[in-house]
């Protein structure tokens, strides 16, 4: 019998072929930079911190949950582990009460001690600045470690959440919902200088008005013609 052929796996959140590629031309690509940074202005992350630590740490906590859980959650963790040595030391047990409340807390638990203690061991204490050491500490991937880059490091990245990820592909940006293949897409077609402050935007426009369920087209600040996905959806 014919083995049976898998079926494709539906990308969400896509635009017409034509009308991406009509949206990913630069005068249109800088038309809705411009928009998001006059309605954004002062994007930033929304996760409270103090030190490169506390926000590796924030971050970290930050998957599969939102980042008003997290700042409810991180004071009490840092008067508890104010340094990447004392939370090195910790209680695996003890750290999993303080953050259980943002989910998956075990493996967090287990990775945000073992992120301080990699701090420690590797670096001396100090969170290091570049991509590759910092997604070899455990539990940071691409988008932490982006997090760091661009909102402390003074280094231009693109942060892909869950916000960038969607609105990006309603925009024609990309046709992925990869998040690696998204973050090259991004590179490729956004001005350098603008990688951290439009990778903000997303998310902060995410939230405000370009909801996963329904779009508030009417409301946006991109709008028609330059967003191919206005008023399709809903």
């Amino acid at each position: 019998m014919a083995a049976k052929t898998a079926k494709r796996r539906r990308v969400r959140f896509l635009p017409p072929l034509a009308a991406a590629r009509e949206a990913r031309r630069p005068e249109r690509v800088e038309a809705v930079i411009e928009r998001l940074r006059a309605a954004y202005a002062e994007a930033t992350t929304a996760l409270e911190h103090e030190t490169p630590f506390q926000l590796l740490a924030a971050t970290i906590l930050s998957a599969q949950c939102t980042d008003a859980r997290v700042n409810l959650v991180t004071p009490a963790l840092f008067r508890r582990y104010a340094t990447p040595d004392a939370l090195a030391s910790a209680d695996q047990r003890d750290v999993e009460e303080l953050i259980h409340s943002t989910g998956f807390f075990r493996n967090k638990a287990k990775n945000l001690i073992g992120m301080a203690r990699a701090v420690v061991e590797r670096h001396g204490g100090t969170v290091p600045t570049d991509l590759d050491a910092l997604t070899k500490l455990p539990g940071v991937g691409r988008k932490t470690a982006n997090v760091l880059r661009g909102t402390l490091f003074e280094q231009q990245a693109i942060i892909v959440d869950t916000h960038c990820s969607r609105i990006s592909r309603r925009l024609g940006w990309t046709r992925s919902d990869d998040p690696v293949r998204i973050e090259r897409d991004l590179m490729a077609l956004l001005p350098q200088d603008d990688w951290t402050d439009t990778s903000h935007a997303l998310v902060l426009h995410g939230r405000a008005t370009c909801y996963a369920r329904k779009p508030s087209c009417e409301t946006c600040v991109i709008g028609a013609p330059l967003c191919p996905s206005y008023l399709r959806e809903g």
